[in-house]
């Protein structure tokens, strides 16, 4: 895992995108205005820090590719949490985006308390679809601080520990750059 302050102006960017444009284009599930500005907030820093710009709303949907890295579709999924990211912190994907025609996604933990966003790792789908535990809809969870939630979708959930570590940028990108 790594971890990288996210720059002011890019925060005010993806408010601006909020404010223009409707993110939640999938046929159910679209997550809260919150949950979506935390989503591109994510995809923002890692498109930042890999000399791609920033997301860009009026392209409308992307059919769950957030960057095309040599010829490689990757989805970046970005949790808000009001702490430090663990090892054993889950990450949620709802089941429905399974069908997006992605081949990796890279896991994302945005401190809404520091601004600091958190690489977690990273999978193909394949590995996602072996590692992750399924639960679907309806299925009561329980965090590790004691609280519950039910699911509103089919949810698979991958520990930041089953995912591929990385600790830089580079190193990052080397191993996205391997894939197929």
């Amino acid at each position: 895992m790594f971890k990288v302050a996210v720059k002011s102006d890019i925060i005010r960017h993806c408010l601006k995108q909020i404010e223009s444009y409707d993110f939640g284009k999938r046929f159910t599930a679209n997550g809260n205005k919150e949950q979506q500005l935390t989503g591109i907030i994510g995809q923002s820093v890692i498109m930042d820090l890999l000399g791609l710009g920033l997301i860009d709303g009026k392209n409308g949907f992307d059919n769950g590719t957030d960057i095309e890295l040599n010829g490689i579709k990757i989805d970046v999924k970005t949790m808000g949490r009001t702490t430090d990211v663990r090892d054993y912190y889950v990450n949620n994907f709802l089941g429905l985006q399974m069908y997006f025609d992605t081949d990796a996604y890279i896991f994302c933990s945005l401190n809404k308390n520091t601004n600091e966003l958190t690489v977690c790792g990273w999978v193909t789908k394949s590995e996602l679809k072996e590692k992750a535990s399924f639960f679907p809809k309806g299925t009561i969870r329980y965090r590790s601080n004691g609280t519950a939630f039910q699911t509103f979708a089919d949810l698979y959930e991958i520990a930041n520990n089953d995912l591929n570590n990385v600790d830089s940028l580079d190193e990052l990108r080397q191993e996205l750059s391997s894939i197929k």
